[in-house]
């Protein structure tokens, strides 16, 4: 049985622990966290994502954990209605292979259905190759040996610094700043069932309530430093950002846990190789496409499907499925990273004629013509 090190029990960690598990691999999961993380972004799970997960199994349990339907719901930012789109529109526009959740139910059902030994609280120090196999160093000082280690440690990857190079090589930043955080209740004003947004030149702020009392809180903003916002803390960053008073935003970021929050710079990753010897990256440590992107989660999945089909494929050639994994992936990557580059302005408007071409398609979503120009985007 070949062994497999996987570094992140994220979703792109855990999507490969299972994927190489079915094929006949014995995979070992670390991860830095403490404890399996929960809630996060909501993500539309879609494409390659969706095929996979409906390959390898999971798909029905993804169908019971998405959202049945959910409105967009447009806000002043004193919380005044402006307009909505109904979730019947907003389906005709994903289309009907496609889920939405918060990305900690896809990882938590990857979780489940990985069965594969994982060590949380667990860091990489060192990695050495040969001919033979790859060898692990933890923080601990144990050393484990390994016929391929996976670099699934996302966007700051570790494994990525110590086998290809330092982060700045291949960070691309894209300005702008990203907090997210669970939120105990769905605060007053924002309907059930929606995502609550209010979008204004530089900012957006949104609630999304996908039922069973799971419901997150977004922050995106422009910027033209994130190092500098990074060292100024998510609190004092998102106070200056969105100065109050604002509906929701205000109460929230009075009282906010910041340990609870997750809050990064927009970025994505590009490299010109994912795999050097027997080492490999996946999901956003190789191809971070970024928020702005989307499609992140389906890429992780669809990714780990591919890496394991290719392995099958070459059992006694390492090389030549690595390379033809990576020829597999290469065309879909880049063109969600080009679009997540054309894509900023409907995240955070730099002005009031980006505000205005971000959501006068959505104004015009319920109109039927419309609405299947923008199905027909969105699955483009």
């Amino acid at each position: 049985m070949k062994r497999v090190i996987i570094v992140g029990a994220g979703i792109a960690g855990l999507a490969t622990a299972l994927r190489l598990r079915q094929i006949g691999w014995d995979p070992l999961v670390v991860e830095r966290a403490p404890a399996r993380r929960t809630g996060g972004f909501a993500v539309v799970f879609s494409g390659m994502g969706y095929g996979a997960a409906e390959r390898i199994g999971i798909l029905p349990e993804l169908t019971r954990r998405a959202a049945r339907g959910y409105d967009f719901a447009y806000l002043t930012r004193n919380g005044r209605p402006r307009f909505k789109v109904p979730a019947s529109m907003l389906f005709r526009m994903i289309g009907d292979d496609a889920l939405t959740m918060l990305r900690g139910d896809l990882e938590a059902v990857l979780y489940e259905a990985a069965d594969a030994e994982i060590r949380f609280g667990t860091t990489v120090t060192g990695v050495s190759q040969d001919a033979g196999g790859v060898e692990v160093t933890f923080g601990d000082g144990t050393v484990e040996r390994a016929d391929l280690l996976v670099g699934a440690d996302g966007l700051h990857s570790t494994v990525r610094k110590l086998v290809f190079g330092p982060e700045r090589d291949f960070l691309v930043d894209l300005g702008h700043m990203v907090g997210a955080l669970n939120l105990e209740r769905l605060p007053d004003g924002a309907a059930e069932g929606s995502f609550s947004t209010v979008s204004e030149v530089g900012r957006t702020f949104v609630v999304a309530d996908l039922g069973g009392g799971r419901v997150a809180g977004y922050f995106i903003y422009g910027c033209p430093d994130t190092g500098a916002e990074l060292a100024l803390g998510p609190g004092r960053a998102l106070r200056r950002a969105f100065p109050g008073p604002r509906w929701a935003v205000t109460d929230l970021l009075g009282g906010l846990d910041e340990d609870a929050l997750y809050f990064d710079g927009v970025a994505q990753i590009v490299m010109d190789r994912w795999s050097r010897g027997r080492v490999v990256l996946v999901g956003d440590a190789a191809w971070c496409v970024s928020l702005f992107g989307g499609y992140g989660s389906s890429l992780a999945v669809g990714g780990a499907d591919l890496l394991a089909t290719t392995l099958e494929a070459h059992p006694d050639d390492l090389g030549a499925a690595l390379a033809a994994w990576e020829a597999g992936l290469r065309a879909e990557v880049a063109d969600r990273q080009r679009r997540g580059r054309a894509n900023i302005a409907a995240h955070a408007p730099r002005n009031r004629l980006e505000l205005a071409i971000q959501q006068l398609p959505l104004r015009l979503a319920a109109v039927p013509p419309v609405a299947h120009l923008l199905r027909r985007h969105h699955a483009a």
